[in-house]
């Protein structure tokens, strides 16, 4: 219902083309990326941070996604989420980040944060932004597949905020970024539900009525249940719960967490 991270417009295995990653040369590849949807979303790359812009929808959700993954990171490690930089010490993963909209808060709660995206004209308004704040992330313009073959992690914590839903395999996709989980850790998966409640506001009215998001940014056939993903998850070495609804109210402009999980909802996958 709101605007995505990163897009597909088929679910086809393909690569993408090539990516400059910056200074670093990077160049994201592997079959969760559609280089089509990339250039889409990497023209959009430097009004992330406008509040009033393209994104806007994102930056009204974000303190919603930020307040749950608070809450459930403090709840799992025993944290004060009132207190400065709560979570020091502890490693984080934003697979799909963007602009960096999640990475940055998470690193002023103290997380080591290592954010990745397949484009790397975000990750190059990533970085700009992130040294503009002082923020030192290690942002990387590379797909969750690369970044598992380097043999990095694992992470402490690992987000996918509404990726999911538009990559070409989201089995292969969501196993992977739970493998890069550490033992003890977690991982949260935003996304949105195949429900004819969703169909109806999380497709037609976002981007037709609302036009929240532009027309075609989401693929209701590509949306997923919240037994799908469990199911998908089934065969790693996680427990999964959820789903946690995150519903928009109209007359506050405020997104907040609900037992409605019909459009907008979070998973978490716990590994002991």
């Amino acid at each position: 219902m709101v605007a995505s991270n990163d897009t597909v417009s088929a679910r086809k295995p393909q690569s993408a083309g090539p990516q400059s990653g910056g200074d670093s040369g990077e160049r994201a590849a592997g079959p969760s990326i559609d280089p089509a949807d990339v250039a889409r979303f990497s023209a959009q790359a430097a009004e992330w941070w406008d509040a009033r812009g393209p994104f806007a929808p994102l930056h009204r959700f974000n303190p919603a996604r930020l307040a749950f993954v608070r809450d459930r990171v403090a709840e799992r490690f025993g944290r004060d989420a009132r207190g400065r930089e709560p979570f020091a010490g502890l490693s984080l993963l934003d697979v799909g980040c963007g602009g960096g909209l999640i990475a940055e808060p998470m690193r002023r709660m103290g997380f080591a944060v290592t954010a990745l995206d397949a484009s790397a004209e975000n990750i190059g308004t990533a970085r700009v932004h992130a040294d503009q704040m002082g923020l030192d992330i290690a942002y990387r313009a590379v797909t969750v597949e690369q970044l598992e073959a380097e043999g990095a992690g694992p992470f402490d914590v690992v987000l996918t905020m509404e990726v999911i839903e538009h990559v070409a395999d989201p089995e292969a996709f969501v196993r992977t970024c739970a493998r890069l989980v550490k033992p003890g850790g977690m991982m949260i998966v935003a996304t949105l539900n195949r429900t004819l409640k969703s169909l109806a506001l999380g497709k037609v009215a976002a981007e037709y009525v609302l036009r929240w998001v532009p027309a075609g940014t989401h693929d209701w056939r590509q949306f997923l249940k919240p037994d799908e993903i469990r199911l998908m998850l089934s065969a790693e070495p996680v427990a999964v719960s959820g789903p946690y609804g995150l519903v928009y109210n109209p007359l506050t402009d405020r997104w907040s967490e609900s037992d409605d999980a019909g459009i907008n909802y979070m998973m978490v996958a716990t590994r002991d």
